[in-house]
C-alpha cells in the first residue's frame, strides 16, 4: 500500500478556465469567504504528504502560504496534461512513491477521502481513481511506476484511460463536484444553502 508519507501532492491549478467566462481566474472566485482555490488546500492541509506542489497559472491565490512549492505552467494551452507533467517531474526528481493528483475547483474534497484512495491502493504500479458511482475523475493516485506513463500525456486528455481502467474509490456525487462554470458555482452555493 502507497503511503502518504512517501508521496507528492500534486495540486493542479493552472487551468485556463474559458468556460468561467471573461471575470478573471475562477480560483480567485470567493466560496465560502475564501478563494474557491484554497478549500482544497485547507481540507487537505493536514495529512503529511513528503512535498506538496502547486501548479499555477494565472490564479493569485498564494499557494506557498499554505506550504505549497509552486510551479508555473508558461503554457496552460498545451492541456491539463502539461500541468500534471510539472508536477509528476517534480514527484519523480524527489524520488517520491507516488503522485496525488487533485484539481483546485473541487473545493468539496475531503481529507477522509484522501485516505480512502491510498487504503485502496496496492504499490508502485497503482491507480486509484475517486468516481461518483457512475464516472471516474480526480482526485487520482498514481503510484511511481506509472510516472513515465504521466509524463508522455499530452493535451487536455490526460490520463482518462488509465484511470477509468484503475481502481476507483466511491464517494458522494457532491465531494467532486468540479466548478468549471459560473453556473456551477452558482449550484454549488444552492446545494450548501448559500
Amino acid at each position: 500500500m502507497l503511503r502518504v508519507e512517501d508521496s507528492v501532492l500534486v495540486l493542479l491549478a493552472a487551468g485556463r478556465g474559458t468556460r468561467f467566462g471573461d471575470i478573471g481566474c475562477k480560483l480567485d472566485e470567493l466560496f465560502l469567504t475564501r478563494p474557491l482555490g484554497l478549500h482544497v488546500v485547507t481540507a487537505l492541509e493536514a495529512l503529511p504528504f513528503h512535498d506538496r506542489v502547486a501548479v499555477t497559472g494565472t490564479a493569485k491565490v498564494d499557494y506557498a502560504a499554505h506550504g505549497f512549492r509552486v510551479l508555473a505552467n508558461d503554457d496552460p494551452s498545451q492541456g491539463l496534461a502539461r500541468s500534471v507533467a510539472i508536477g509528476v517531474a517534480h514527484a519523480k526528481e524527489i524520488g517520491a512513491e507516488a503522485v496525488l493528483v487533485a484539481l483546485a475547483d473541487m473545493p468539496r474534497v475531503t481529507a477522509a477521502h484522501i485516505h480512502r484512495l491510498f487504503d485502496a491502493s496496492t504499490g508502485a504500479d497503482s491507480v486509484v481513481a475517486s468516481s461518483d458511482g457512475c464516472d471516474a475523475k480526480p482526485p487520482a493516485l498514481f503510484g511511481r511506476e506509472r510516472f513515465d506513463f504521466l509524463l508522455a500525456l499530452k493535451g487536455d486528455e490526460g490520463a482518462r484511460a488509465l484511470v477509468r481502467a484503475g481502481r476507483h474509490v466511491v464517494t458522494s456525487p457532491a465531494e467532486l463536484i468540479d466548478v468549471d462554470t459560473v453556473e456551477d458555482l452558482a449550484q454549488l452555493n444552492t446545494l450548501i444553502g448559500r
